[in-house]
């Protein structure tokens, strides 16, 4: 081959990159496509073209990264870091308590429980802080379900899930952060195996529930590994998407008047993680020698594809950098594509994007968001606001 190495850039740091990645990115579409940025140890692919090309290429570009903290952070080789065979049959496992069919007959219908339950709780008249007081419990609180971990405390669940995110994202591989995990893991494996043997008793429609009494199960390690991985990425995914969605709507307000007056809550939805994918980054291991825009990418290499720039490519979006919440068609990759594409992604939509949000505005029509630059945003593989002060009312 005598393409050459993609340009080495030594000047991008992480923290930059988790205060705000996007002016970076942005620079990098129209300047540097495909760059090997040394603080990361990746090559990014920042076009949209480029990332749906790796994810959709699992034969070439494989999700079995050795080099990602993911292992460390979750004592396992999860279904995240598997490819074909092997992966579809974990995926498999769990699938049935994802399915549109589940979701309509048992999760949607307790989720307007819990919703209804959550919202009752928010003072009226008062400036409450949407992360801690709804977003992140209630995202926390149908997951336990889904999953078969319904007694697990909302607490626990959003510090094993931002434990567990926290341990992955460790790029710099520094101790604290695996010093956390151990002991969450020590912690959920517990909780999992106890759940293991209720659902093996009393099966129900949870993820473990159908993986426990499969006709062939998947080892039991990797049944704990499936639920760590959906704790792991499910409730930060729905959290942060409702709080970007209400953030956008709320300083757009005549966005907000059409998407009220015309049921656009799906159209709100889909822009919200477009706008800011919750999930920023992949990593794919290359299987052998390839190019990309007439760069070598040499087998062993690591790329990383950069969902956030990619859902703003000016190729696909029209103004991307700004959210729009009639954007119509929108053909983000917030969830992915590929083998790989969200399990979650219908139980997100349907939770957040067709019950949550009209919920919300119908229980507290006139809410405000006090001040928009109060609100912080944080994050490189993972995205979203720390806070989100409403006025409810």
């Amino acid at each position: 081959m005598s393409a050459t190495l993609a340009p080495l850039d030594e000047t991008i740091t992480i923290a930059e990159l988790t205060r705000d990645p996007y002016p970076i990115y942005r620079r990098l579409r129209g300047e540097a496509p495909v760059l090997r940025v040394k603080s990361v140890g990746r090559t990014f692919l920042t076009k949209a073209a480029d990332t749906k090309y790796v994810k959709d290429n699992a034969a070439l570009f494989s999700s079995d990264d050795p080099n990602t903290p993911m292992k460390r952070a979750f004592l396992a080789h999860t279904l995240m870091r598997k490819d074909h065979d092997e992966h579809r049959a974990e995926r498999m496992a769990m699938m049935p308590a994802l399915m549109p069919k589940t979701i309509e007959s048992v999760w949607a219908p307790l989720y307007e429980k819990l919703a209804a339950a959550y919202l009752d709780q928010l003072p009226r008249g008062e400036v409450v802080d949407l992360f801690p007081a709804l977003a992140g419990p209630l995202a926390a609180r149908i997951l336990a379900h889904a999953m078969g971990v319904p007694d697990a405390s909302d607490a626990d669940m959003q510090r094993w899930s931002q434990t567990l995110i926290d341990g992955a994202g460790n790029f710099g591989w520094t101790p604290g952060p695996f010093d956390a995990t151990d002991i969450a893991n020590a912690e959920m494996d517990k909780c999992i195996r106890a759940n293991a043997e209720r659902v093996r008793a009393e099966p129900d429609s949870s993820a473990l529930s159908f993986m426990v009494n499969a006709k062939n199960p998947i080892p039991e390690s990797q049944m704990i590994a499936n639920v760590k991985i959906a704790i792991g990425g499910g409730i930060n995914e729905p959290r942060d998407a409702l709080l970007t969605i209400l953030y956008g709507l709320l300083t757009n307000p005549d966005q907000l008047d059409a998407v009220r007056a015309g049921e656009k809550w799906r159209s709100a939805f889909e822009e919200g993680v477009r706008w800011v994918a919750p999930i920023q980054a992949s990593s794919r291991l290359v299987m052998e020698d390839t190019e990309i825009r007439g760069f070598l990418i040499p087998k062993g290499d690591t790329v990383m594809t950069i969902q956030a720039s990619a859902n703003r490519d000016e190729d696909v979006f029209e103004d991307g950098e700004n959210f729009n919440a009639l954007r119509e068609p929108n053909p983000h990759q917030a969830f992915g594509n590929g083998p790989h594409h969200c399990a979650g992604a219908h139980l997100s939509r349907r939770t957040v994007g067709a019950i949550l949000l009209p919920m919300l505005f119908e229980r507290f029509p006139n809410m405000t968001l006090v001040d928009p630059a109060s609100v912080r945003w944080h994050g490189f593989g993972f995205r979203g606001p720390l806070n989100l002060p409403l006025l409810m009312q």
